[in-house]
């Protein structure tokens, strides 16, 4: 199965899903084949079928989650020009989505600074957004910055994912919390970005 193929067939589901469940709970190396097949429901067979190793498990399903979501995100954020109230809803979507589905929102607090695909799923929506609003004058940031900048967003989001996940937040207050204080960051007036933090956030689209 290709990392970054984002079309999977019923029983690749399964198995993503199942894969992304024990790894959010243990190592690699501590998941076997036998072990994967039972929580996914289909045969061995079926695994080998469809190329997966416990090798390749990880990357599978890192490439997976960041291939998804960057699509979903990114159909979802069309509805807006405004690039603080795109910003403030890309992270309040993987926020939420934390709470939504508790596997994958474990997966990804685990593992979304030590998995390439999935540090590039955090940071790369945010570049694009954040050079519009810079030349539009929304923030106040030199271009040099950007890299601290990515990574200030990067790490708030995955603390507020943290908190959702935890139980110590629900998603809207960690959600609204961490879009308004990094707009303010940015350079956006408290007032106005506590209205765009705490906007009504549209379902996150699917694909097709």
């Amino acid at each position: 199965m290709s990392a970054a193929n984002a079309a999977m067939n019923p029983a690749q589901k399964r198995i993503h899903q199942a894969a992304m469940r024990l790894l959010a709970e243990r190592d690699v190396s501590q998941v076997s084949i036998r072990e994967l097949a039972l929580a996914a429901g289909v045969a061995r067979g079926t695994i080998y079928n469809n190329q997966i190793s416990t090798e390749s498990m990880f990357d599978d399903v890192a490439g997976q989650m960041e291939a998804e979501m960057r699509q979903r995100v990114q159909k979802s954020l069309v509805t807006t020009d405004d690039p603080a109230q795109r910003l403030a809803n890309a992270m309040r979507f993987f926020i939420r989505r934390a709470y939504e589905e508790p596997d994958w929102g474990r997966f990804f607090v685990r593992f979304a600074h030590s998995a390439r695909s999935l540090r590039e799923l955090l940071n790369g929506q945010a570049a694009q957004d954040l050079f519009t609003g810079l030349d539009q004058g929304r923030y106040q940031f030199h271009r040099e910055q950007l890299q601290s900048v990515l990574a200030i967003i990067s790490g708030s989001v995955h603390a507020a994912m943290i908190l959702v996940v935890e139980g110590h937040k629900s998603w809207r207050e960690a959600g609204a919390d961490t879009a308004e204080l990094v707009l303010r960051a940015l350079g956006i007036e408290a007032a106005e970005a506590r209205t765009i933090a705490t906007q009504e956030l549209p379902p996150l689209s699917a694909i097709d």
